[in-house]
């Protein structure tokens, strides 16, 4: 089993090293020449719509969450401005209906 980092924010991968959570391998993009397996951990800020196909192939998914104000939204947030909008990872299984 895997854990994949999926993340183009240089910020969000510093955190989560500051953090201490443990990652196998960063990738910036995640498409279907990814070969996820079953059982595998993603662990990113991805469309509803890839995580509803991760949960359909068996792979989990924890959410980089966390509540952005406006004034910072668009720009690259650092590690420290992610702990200070207490970001967190929460597992999510998103069902297509």
């Amino acid at each position: 089993m895997t854990v994949y980092l999926v993340s183009r924010h240089q910020g969000a991968v510093e955190w989560m090293n500051h953090m201490g959570h443990q990652y196998d391998l960063h990738l910036t993009h995640l498409d279907s020449d990814n070969k996820l397996l079953a059982g595998d951990t993603v662990v990113g800020s991805l469309p509803i719509n890839l995580v509803a196909d991760l949960t359909e192939r068996g792979v989990h998914y924890l959410h980089l969450s966390l509540y952005i104000p406006e004034h910072l939204r668009g720009i690259e947030l650092s590690a420290e401005q992610l702990s200070q909008l207490y970001a967190k990872l929460e597992p999510y299984r998103v069902q297509r209906c």
